[in-house]
């Protein structure tokens, strides 16, 4: 790679490079779930930073994988990454597992790839596809390992199908895709966990909020996330205003 790669360039090739060694790791047979995760996430977030740093040397990094160098908050741009999203399922072999590159200008997402590379699908903020009808009964996902409070309510309140799904990444993507409708997470996240997602589907006109309707900030010095609304925007408004007096009156 050279300098005179775009930004998004430079997002789709590094997310290419990680998803690569990925499977190469993943198809492993000598190693044991654990460490195979383990694997992963060291070699992905070392083809990352690396090329980041050599092509992008005076931008911040936020990586999940490194020890956080809270000069990032002085700088304007700022990549935010997750090398391995849904490191869980990587480690079961499964395919919903993600590469998430995002970048963010003064705390706002403004471009990110989310690359599926066991499904053979990357997503980003510059490749823009069509949005499909909806359907008439929404699906919303969920996390597979522990269902979010309230997710119940709200599927009640909507008439809605829960579906069970691994890696941030994957989800939102479904959400783009057309396999889904609405993406609800309470239980907190981090800024790696949809930084790049939120920047993808707010590009493909999803509403992608906190569950009290406001926005993301990134790139802050707390990296915390407590919750995630991605969804179509028919849905947004709705979802908001039953959930508020839910959560008001924790």
């Amino acid at each position: 790679m050279t300098n005179n790669l775009t930004d998004i360039e430079i997002a789709h090739q590094i997310a290419k490079e990680a998803g690569d060694i990925l499977l190469s790791l993943q198809n492993a047979k000598d190693v044991d779930s654990k460490q195979k995760g383990k694997n992963g996430d060291n070699a992905a977030n070392k083809i990352i930073i690396s090329a980041l740093k050599k092509l992008r040397p005076d931008d911040g990094i936020l990586s999940e994988e490194e020890n956080d160098n809270f000069e990032r908050l002085e700088k304007e741009r700022v990549w935010i990454i997750d090398p391995l999203d849904g490191t869980r399922e990587y480690s079961e072999n499964r395919d919903d597992w993600a590469v998430h590159i995002g970048f963010c200008v003064n705390g706002t997402p403004t471009m990110g790839v989310v690359a599926l590379p066991k499904q053979d699908k990357t997503y980003s903020s510059n490749d823009i596809c069509e949005l499909k009808p909806l359907a008439q009964r929404p699906k919303i996902l969920i996390s597979r390992t522990r269902q979010p409070k309230y997710a119940a309510e709200l599927a009640a309140h909507l008439g809605a199908e829960l579906l069970p799904m691994g890696s941030a990444g994957a989800k939102a993507m479904a959400v783009i895709n057309g396999d889904a409708d609405i993406y609800y997470h309470i239980g907190g996240q981090y800024e790696w966990d949809n930084c790049a997602p939120v920047a993808v589907c707010l590009t493909h006109g999803l509403h992608c909020s906190r569950l009290d309707g406001s926005t993301i900030k990134y790139n802050q010095k707390d990296t915390f996330v407590p919750d995630l609304l991605i969804c179509r925007k028919e849905y947004a408004d709705k979802i908001l205003k039953f959930l508020r007096p839910l959560l008001m009156g924790e």
